[in-house]
């Protein structure tokens, strides 16, 4: 943009006349006060800051704290609840109760009073978590208390700058299309932020909640091996002390926990970015597992709904599993110890095959689903497991019906003991399902974008020029539009997905290279050829993102 336009200043004016915060105001007066005088960059930014609503993505609502409906700010939070609100009651939910949580980044605790403020206005019997506190916890309490909604003020893994709100329905589990593009109407028909209720008849809950939650998980491991030294790391989020509990409850005692990262702190001072797939973020973590002389080495992100798992390598250092790597440990886990008559897994379309095969041997069903939690806890009736690459694991759908690190790291820590007591490790876990089913090799890289737009173009480039091989292998190529906006290549031991992320602004793509199952002895050959194919294609798939 060249300059301020009469309509840009005119709706920005607007927007500061009907925020409900005053340094929200003050902020964007700023801004326009800057756009109006000249200063370069600052039309800009006024139209970026004006470019919104928000809209539900994979995990809900996501964006910068800032000013401007574009962002994360108390007006856009008391105007999205009103529109959930005034939903509800259109689906006959009126006065049913609400649980609204919270994680520790700037402008939470002012953003969960706020959606508390407006629920409760609105008729409904509100409960309030006492403090910041995991993701999951927010999700079983909305399960176990019959709620007909639940509201996390939360960002998860996002960079400190960003905050986010996530929704729960229908037993506790993330919305789907068309409840989202519903509440999306709901919220353009809600009026003026400042002219939307606000009641303080908010129940707070106490200490117990958490304790319920952490009741359900004591009870999960399946082994009786509890002899098991445990590094952890919660990333600066509200993870540490609950995975603490957890994991004591559990039986598992040994725990050392990253201190630099324990308590929360919205600023992220150790991390470039609080996520435990990004390159640095477990370096702590691993440093504190080779001093401890840990068996296991935990990570979770800042909202405790994704976990990540360390191990020592056979050379003696430490690394992460993938999110597959973890996936194939657990669903394997889970199946041979299930006493449900007719087991259910699932994941993800952009996630590894391995757990296919790994149902299939056990006698189980398996669903493939689209990218999201959303869609996974929806899998079937059965459903004993189900994960996705990017770290996320429900271990106990029928008590929380999304991701959980909390869960997963203590169903992590009984299979690492198991092993550990019979003198073997992750490491031999997942040699024997290599030997069993074949080697899987997953990665994903991702071109992140300083311009939106670049997203969209990209994917039409592919699709109207799609690549014909990867790695000197012919491919086919799928568009798994209108489905999901998708691109699926495969070939011979190879397979590539290209989509948008749904949470950051990022396009994703997802490898997958695999060889048949072979004898112990030969698996270093199967994995060297695997590595092979996954590296020439990672080369080819990178070229082409950045083309």
């Amino acid at each position: 943009m060249s300059g301020l336009t009469p309509d840009l200043r005119d709706r920005a004016f607007r927007w500061i006349a009907d925020d409900v915060d005053p340094a929200s105001r003050a902020e964007l007066q700023h801004v326009v006060a800057r756009a109006m005088g000249g200063v370069p960059g600052a039309a800009d930014e006024l139209a970026d800051r004006m470019a919104g609503p928000l809209t539900f993505g994979t995990a809900g609502l996501r964006g910068p704290v800032r000013a401007g409906p574009n962002g994360m700010n108390r007006a856009v939070v008391v105007r999205t609840t009103a529109g959930l609100a005034a939903w509800l009651v259109a689906k006959g939910h009126a006065g049913g109760v609400v649980v609204v949580g919270r994680d520790a980044r700037h402008g939470s605790e002012e953003f969960a009073a706020d959606a508390a403020g407006v629920l409760a206005a609105a008729g409904f019997d509100v409960r309030a978590l006492p403090h910041p506190l995991p993701t999951p916890v927010l999700a079983f309490l909305t399960r176990s208390l019959g709620a007909v909604a639940g509201v996390q003020i939360t960002a998860s893994h996002n960079p400190p700058a960003d905050n986010g709100y996530k929704l729960y329905v229908d037993g506790g589990a993330q919305i789907i299309p068309p409840a989202d593009r519903e509440i999306e109407a709901a919220i353009a028909a809600v009026g003026p932020a400042v002219s939307v209720p606000l009641s303080g008849n908010v129940t707070t809950l106490g200490e117990d909640a958490l304790q319920a939650y952490l009741d359900s998980v004591y009870v999960l491991p399946r082994g009786t091996a509890r002899q098991l030294r445990v590094a952890a790391t919660a990333l600066h989020g509200v993870g540490a002390g609950p995975l603490a509990l957890a994991l004591h409850g559990a039986g598992f005692v040994d725990v050392a926990l990253v201190a630099e990262q324990s308590l929360p702190d919205p600023d992220f001072p150790t991390v470039g970015f609080p996520n435990p797939e990004e390159p640095g973020a477990t370096d702590l973590l691993l440093a504190k597992a080779s001093e401890v002389d840990a068996d296991i080495a935990v990570a979770l992100d800042p909202d405790a709904d994704r976990c990540a798992i360390g191990v020592r390598g056979r050379d003696g250092e430490w690394r992460m599993l993938s999110g597959d790597e973890t996936g194939a440990l657990l669903g394997s886990h889970i199946l041979s110890t299930t006493d449900s008559p007719d087991p259910l897994v699932a994941t993800t379309i952009v996630s590894s095959s391995l757990l296919g095969s790994i149902a299939a041997a056990h006698g189980a069903r398996h669903a493939l689903t689209l990218t999201g939690f959303k869609w996974l806890m929806r899998a079937g009736e059965g459903l004993v497991y189900a994960y996705e690459e990017a770290l996320g694991h429900s271990v106990d759908p029928s008590h929380v019906r999304d991701k959980d690190g909390i869960s997963a790291a203590v169903l992590a820590c009984d299979l690492a003991a198991t092993l550990r007591a019979e003198g073997r490790t992750l490491l031999d876990a997942l040699d024997d399902l290599a030997v069993a089913h074949g080697v899987f090799l997953t990665k994903q890289i991702s071109l992140r974008v300083a311009d939106l737009a670049t997203i969209p173009a990209l994917m039409s480039r592919l699709r109207a020029t799609p690549p014909t091989s990867f790695a000197g292998i012919p491919i086919t190529a799928e568009d798994l539009l209108p489905e999901a906006d998708v691109l699926r290549y495969t070939g011979d031991g190879i397979r590539v997905l290209i989509r948008p992320s749904g949470t950051e602004p990022k396009i994703k793509a997802y490898l997958e290279s695999s060889s048949p199952a072979t004898p112990r002895d030969s698996l270093p050959q199967a994995h060297a050829t695997a590595a092979h194919h996954l590296a020439e294609t990672t080369a080819a798939v990178a070229a082409l993102l950045e083309a």
